[in-house]
């Protein structure tokens, strides 16, 4: 099961990075979530994927059994899928006011620093 995941993963992984390099700020986000999703899968991963034994620890043993799944990285996806939930949202607000007020989704044509009626800075001295 482990290197299915590794390669849905990796193909989470390609994809945002694919999206994160777009123009299209929509796009940028999306890629973004993408590969909070995928960082996630990967640290759901490397805590072992078995259901044979749940991670609780028996009457009588200090640790878990070598073969059970390790509850920690379990506990630290739920915790980083709210705080990605709660970053979406807000950069999605912020691409919404940002489309409101330039009026695009276009990344090179949100230059607001850089007009484009001014002359070039010199390209040399």
């Amino acid at each position: 099961m482990e290197p299915i995941f590794a390669l849905v993963v990796g193909i989470f992984f390609a994809a945002a990075i694919y999206l994160m390099l777009s123009k299209k700020v929509i796009r940028i986000l999306l890629g973004v979530v993408l590969l909070g999703n995928a960082v996630n899968m990967l640290i759901f991963t490397s805590g072992r994927l078995t259901a044979e034994i749940p991670p609780i620890i028996p009457a009588g043993a200090d640790t878990l059994a070598s073969t059970a799944a390790n509850p920690l990285p379990q506990a630290l996806i739920l915790t980083a899928i709210v705080i990605s939930f709660s970053f979406f949202c807000f950069l999605l607000v912020l691409t919404w006011r940002a489309y409101q007020d330039l009026g695009t989704d276009d990344s090179d044509e949100m230059r607001v620093a850089e007009p484009a009626d001014e002359p070039l800075p010199p390209m040399g001295y």
